[in-house]
């Protein structure tokens, strides 16, 4: 595998800013793993950070790069701060940033797949509901989306930091503006769902769905609600629930199986 720290300056953003990036890459001779390669350009993995963390966090805290080496697969792990992957009222136009302005840059730097079957999004905790929301809101880009721990009930999670848990209060009116409005719709995962149910009716395509929480998990409660809503709409999910808290032996373990969980090309026999 390839590893790049890559900065580049964001018109988006309006600011330099850095995306981590792995690429694949046919290896032998490396002592305890080998790479691989599939034809033609590779998949991609948009690969999602949490509240707390940064882009550089799921190489830090995982065996990511060992994970895929042997699939062929491209990762690009951005950076959005505390954005919940929104465009905040006084800040980075940080959806803007992930959904448009990133992929075009990708696309320009590597050689990378930018077709929709070869291009998949997952994410954890706040990652987890940015993977949602970009597969939802353009499931035109994506065929597949994960989410591990997500932020799946965005509304709930702003009332419950407005009553003192989740993020703190103070940092509210930077995210949603000051009078701290209602969610609007196109952030809200249950009103996408719906949308994305009828947009299948017409014969338009969905996204695979997969998410996984841990009972332990204090957003665990949040992921059964929107699942049992998602099944109830007839939206494709699948859900699987483990033993685990909110905590990165969990995301650690379960990032493997959302990698054998994507609907990725096999590399060519040798």
């Amino acid at each position: 595998m390839a590893f790049l720290q890559t900065n580049f300056f964001s018109e988006t953003l309006g600011i330099n800013t850095e995306i981590f990036v792995i690429l694949p890459q046919k290896t032998f001779r490396q002592i305890g793993m080998n790479g691989d390669t599939v034809e033609g350009e590779p998949p991609v993995l948009y690969l999602l950070h949490g509240l707390s963390d940064d882009h550089t966090i799921w190489m830090r805290r995982t065996s990511i790069e060992r994970y895929v080496a042997p699939l062929g697969l491209a990762v690009v792990m951005p950076a959005v701060g505390r954005s919940f992957y929104r465009n905040l009222p006084h800040g980075g136009a940080y959806w803007d940033f992930v959904s448009e302005e990133l992929p075009h840059v990708v696309q320009q730097f590597f050689r990378i797949s930018g077709r929709r079957e070869d291009t998949f999004v997952a994410g954890l905790s706040m990652g987890g509901y940015g993977a949602f929301k970009l597969a939802l809101r353009c499931p035109q880009k994506f065929a597949a989306a994960a989410a591990l721990s997500g932020v799946l009930d965005f509304p709930a999670w702003i009332e419950r930091s407005k009553a003192g848990e989740g993020m703190d209060i103070r940092e509210l009116p930077g995210l949603l503006g000051p009078t701290m409005l209602p969610v609007p719709e196109e952030d809200d995962l249950f009103t996408l769902a719906r949308m994305r149910v009828e947009d299948a009716k017409r014969g338009l395509p969905i996204p695979r769905l997969y998410t996984v929480c841990g009972r332990e998990d204090f957003l665990y409660e949040d992921n059964v609600r929107f699942v049992n809503y998602a099944h109830q709409i007839g939206l494709p999910l699948e859900f699987r629930e483990e033993p685990g808290m909110h905590d990165w032996a969990f995301w650690d373990r379960e990032i493997q199986k959302v990698l054998q969980w994507l609907p990725l090309r096999k590399a060519p026999a040798p």
